[in-house]
């Protein structure tokens, strides 16, 4: 698959925590970080997403905020 976004890291995901109609999927990339993911529980059982499979983080976003107190 080819994708317009050019941040995408190849990682492990190493948490599933489903809620009621939304997944958050935490994906180790390396080097202690991890990158969580909010997205359906559909999207999670179309991809077959679990502990331990192989994902590739895609990031696509026009903006990147950071707040401190």
């Amino acid at each position: 698959m080819r994708l317009s976004a050019r941040n995408q890291i190849k990682g492990t995901v190493v948490e599933v925590k489903k809620g009621a109609t939304t997944s958050h999927v935490r994906v180790d990339i390396g080097g202690g970080q991890i990158v969580t993911s909010s997205i359906t529980n559909e999207a999670v059982d179309d991809l077959g997403i679990k502990t331990g499979s192989k994902a590739t983080v895609v990031i696509k976003a026009s903006d990147v905020m950071i707040a401190v107190d």
